[in-house]
């Protein structure tokens, strides 16, 4: 085959040869090119002159993707052409008003079908348009219904004859003359889904600095070949572009809630805390409740709650002596408390459970803590699985992750607390804090904490607090002067907070987008 003869304003064989080697490299019809470029030539050159892409591919006969295709092949080899994106609204007609255009509107076709002397409502709504226009046609008072009618009610036309002016209407669309519809006209026909509204993207294209229509291909690679023959000096080289960004590498992908825990547990050793062992998911009744001063009988104990284990069913041992302090002090009372003067029973408190709650772990750490022979501050926290027999909403879940935290030490009060929350959410990058009363067996004064969440636009619980109850601490051997404040919030919520999730069973579970984990940055909590 002969080699296509060179574009207007090359000159020689060999602007043809780089012309026919940039229309192989842009992989698309020499036509195209062609034609694109002898258009863009006849206008003047400077900011007034240029054309539309849509107008150019109308006059060329192209299709307007086809004709975008060739404008984004000539921009990546410089400055051939300018071309600035453009975007204009236009209404068309959807696939039900281009059948209205043609067939009429549902409700004349009903009209128009239903004869002089009416016919009963079940069998004029089995004409054409009836399913449809019925509504319409009573509302606009053409047809009236007569209810006394031997057989049921029956359809009759009210008006002699009606002029159909939503086929009108669409006829004038049809023309190019929706914008001097009334507003309310085109509104109704778009209600209706008869209108559409799309939004026309097109360039509007210029010649560019180094505009010719012989282009020549900007090699990307220096070749051993170009090298040994020298051919390299002729040829024009494609600039490097040192801001673009390399392909990511194929890589796992932290989920977030692995990563605002580690967030999280970084933001308690900076605060000076010591992370506790949480490794045992089956927790005996005793740890995780009687030792709480918890009664036996509290709703959370019931099997509506918990998640009771069937084997092994009860805890081997339980430390003695104290186990006695705690019996009592449910019991009996001690430590100016009276108790809540019921039978505690050692059967009940060794029942083995999936914990509901990291405070067990808080308990045992206390309790090894009053064990020691002298007391010292600490600050402790943990960040571990729980789990509650919930049912599930946008909110809740049956097993989730609970962050605590721990401080021990010599008169502690509730301001203390909540300035250690707010240091603590405040570098969790929640500022927005509202703190209100509550009630919990085992810390008195009591707090739940709640965080404003963008996405739900309402309050959202994220964590309890309060600070131990002396029939909690005494009884483990912890000093009379010495108080513990503590707190305890979900991991989940926050992780929701952070990164705009509505629903937490798109979090966990088997709804989790991995494509979601695959996008989320990493998560950088503002100080």
């Amino acid at each position: 085959m002969a080699p296509a003869p060179p574009l207007p304003g090359s000159v020689g064989s060999a602007s043809g040869e780089r012309g026919e080697r940039f229309r192989e490299s842009a992989g698309m019809s020499p036509s195209v090119a062609e034609l694109l470029l002898q258009q863009l030539e006849r206008e003047a050159a400077g900011p007034g002159g240029g054309l539309c892409s849509l107008e150019a591919a109308a006059a060329l006969g192209l299709d307007h993707q086809t004709l975008v295709g060739a404008v984004k092949s000539l921009q990546a080899l410089g400055e051939v052409i300018e071309a600035e994106a453009r975007a204009a609204r236009r209404w068309e007609l959807s696939p039900e008003g281009a059948e209205v255009l043609r067939d009429g509107s549902p409700e004349v076709r009903l009209f128009r079908s239903l004869p002089v002397e009416g016919l009963p409502q079940s069998d004029a709504m089995k004409l054409p348009g009836g399913s449809v226009g019925f509504s319409k046609a009573m509302a606009n008072k053409w047809l009236r219904l007569e209810k006394g009618t031997p057989g049921g009610p029956r359809v009759l036309r009210a008006v002699p004859e009606v002029q159909d002016a939503v086929q009108q209407s669409l006829q004038q669309v049809q023309r190019g003359e929706a914008e001097s519809l009334p507003e309310r006209d085109r509104a109704e026909l778009k209600r209706r889904k008869l209108l559409l509204e799309v939004t026309l993207k097109s360039y509007w294209i210029r010649k560019g600095s180094a505009f010719s229509t012989a282009v020549a291909r900007q090699e990307t690679e220096l070749t051993p070949e170009m090298i040994a023959t020298g051919s390299w000096r002729q040829r024009p080289f494609k600039p490097y572009n040192f801001s673009a960004l390399g392909l990511p590498p194929a890589c796992g992908h932290l989920h977030p809630l692995l990563k605002v825990r580690s967030q999280l547990r970084q933001i308690f050793l900076e605060m000076g805390f010591t992370e506790m062992p949480t490794d045992n998911f089956v927790e005996s009744s005793f740890w995780n409740f009687d030792a709480l001063f918890q009664p036996q009988q509290h709703p959370a104990r019931d099997q509506h709650d918990t998640f009771f284990l069937q084997d092994p069913a009860e805890a081997p041992e339980l430390p003695a002596g104290y186990t006695a302090k705690v019996k009592k002090v449910h019991s009996q009372g001690g430590y100016g408390s009276q108790g809540y003067k019921y039978e505690w029973r050692l059967e009940e408190a060794r029942r083995n459970l999936l914990r509901t709650h990291t405070t067990s772990a808080s308990a045992r750490a206390l309790y090894q803590l009053a064990r020691q022979e002298k007391f010292s501050p600490v600050k402790y926290f943990s960040i571990d699985r729980v789990f509650r027999n919930e049912s599930l909403d946008a909110t809740h879940l049956a097993e989730f992750h609970q962050v605590e935290g721990v401080v021990a030490d010599r008169g502690l009060t509730l301001g203390h607390l909540m300035g250690i929350l707010r240091q603590f959410f405040t570098k969790l990058g929640i500022t927005q804090l509202r703190f209100k009363p509550a009630y919990n067996p085992y810390t008195e004064p009591s707090m739940e904490v709640f965080s404003y969440h963008e996405g739900l636009k309402k309050w959202v619980e994220v964590g309890n607090s309060g600070v131990f109850r002396p029939e909690l601490l005494l009884p483990m051997g912890l000093p009379e002067n010495v108080s513990v404040i503590a707190w305890g919030l979900s991991l989940e919520r926050p992780t929701m907070i952070k990164y705009g999730i509505n629903n937490i069973r798109e979090l966990v579970g088997h709804r989790v987008n991995l494509q979601m984990v695959y996008d989320s940055p990493l998560c950088r909590l503002d100080a």
